[in-house]
């Protein structure tokens, strides 16, 4: 039988919020336009980030898809990154752009606003997925026919409205937790679902590239392309290895120095070498391969941090709070019929927000250090909620009380 390597990659970059005082609630309204030089400039981040990782990873893709007719991936990328590209980096948007029309680059749909409205409101959600569908549709002439949730946030109830929504695939994290002694390299049907596909993320394999490839204490290191494709070549319980990582590990995670091009470089060279292995999007997955069980995960899993749930995010009451206090004005903001103050709103739920405010620690801690503009978890909920007293007296000048 095939064997298929299922490479799907994940584009973000948040609006983050720049040092915002109590004092500056009433009066400056700009919450994302930080000083030039100060950590959380966001066009002096994007940036760097398209220099180093998004422009040259788009090369090589470029490159190998010319070279390897059998290589295909898939990505998600969202409608804030979309916004910044087309504002800082139209090379590297134009770049992305080249992926896709060579026919053989999925975009995988997903919210716009790289949110967690899900959990708090499903028709703020749906508004979301809707505006990024549009929006990768007018970019890339895609329409979505695999979901993504923010962070890989999966649930029963999730996998339920996306067979709904007429969804053919659903990605979540393999977390043993979850799928007990199945294997994640399988195409499944979620519980109470009728029709759609569940692919799940084997994140060991996945991590070995996103996060041990320059552990120099790694038993396994160095990871060259040969070793890692005799791996897969000796699973003999696979029939799809959905690798799913970060963008960014391309360049920006992992430096170019690391050699993470040249293991990219010679990965589809390897894997290929065999007849009976290809490549697949996440779409030609499902359409390939029959479901071999169903997985039933009534518990949100992520892939965030050693827990896989959605502390990373709503671990500590600064993070339950802030989300809560956001989605509580949901009905004001949208009545008040003001486009920028619904704009500014929707930037606010971005996950990232409250993801900089945790307060783990360990290697988690560090995780989330290393992601943070901020000095501190605490300076992070500060200039949140202060942003957050901006809108209520934005919402109070137009009549509106929370």
């Amino acid at each position: 039988m095939t064997k298929a390597i299922v490479l799907y990659l994940h584009v973000h970059q948040p609006y983050r919020i720049k040092p915002y005082s109590i004092f500056d609630a009433g009066i400056d309204h700009a919450y994302f336009d930080a000083s030039a030089g100060n950590r959380t400039n966001n066009q002096e981040i994007l940036h760097k980030v398209a220099a180093k990782s998004y422009i040259p990873t788009n090369r090589k893709l470029l490159e190998l898809l010319h070279t390897h007719p059998k290589f295909k991936l898939s990505m998600s990328i969202t409608g804030t990154v979309l916004e910044q590209l087309e504002k800082w980096s139209p090379e590297a948007l134009a770049s992305f752009k080249q992926l896709t029309d060579t026919g053989r680059v999925e975009i995988v749909g997903e919210t716009y606003h790289h949110s967690l409205a899900f959990f708090y409101s499903k028709s703020e959600f749906e508004a979301q997925v809707d505006m990024h569908r549009r929006k990768v549709d007018q970019l890339f002439g895609q329409r979505p026919t695999v979901f993504r949730n923010t962070e890989l946030a999966y649930n029963n109830d999730l996998a339920y409205w996306a067979d709904k929504a007429g969804y053919k695939g659903i990605l979540a994290e393999g977390w043993e937790a979850a799928l007990d002694w199945r294997s994640p390299n399988y195409v499944y049907m979620p519980t109470y679902t009728d029709n759609i596909r569940l692919l799940l993320k084997n994140y060991k394999l996945s991590d070995d590239i996103a996060f041990r490839f320059t552990n120099r204490e790694w038993s396994e290191w160095p990871l060259t392309a040969n070793k890692f494709s005799h791996w897969l070549s000796e699973t003999g319980d696979a029939t799809n290895f959905n690798l799913f990582m970060d963008y960014e590990t391309f360049g920006e995670h992992q430096w170019e120095e690391s050699g993470i091009f040249e293991f990219l470089e010679h990965l589809p060279n390897e894997w290929l070498a065999d007849p009976s292995h290809t490549f697949m999007t996440v779409s030609e997955a499902v359409d390939t391969y029959d479901p071999v069980d169903r997985v039933d995960m009534p518990e949100t899993v992520t892939w965030a941090d050693t827990e896989r749930d959605l502390t990373a995010w709503l671990g500590n009451p600064m993070q339950q709070q802030a989300i809560a206090a956001l989605y509580g004005m949901q009905d004001l903001v949208l009545r008040s019929g003001d486009l920028q103050l619904i704009d500014d709103w929707r930037k606010l739920q971005t996950s990232d927000h409250f993801y900089y405010m945790c307060t783990k620690w360990f290697s988690d801690g560090d995780v989330h250090a290393y992601f943070s503009p901020y000095e501190t978890p605490y300076e992070a909920y500060i200039n949140f909620i202060n942003a957050y007293h901006d809108v209520k007296y934005r919402l109070s000048k137009l009549g509106f009380e929370v």
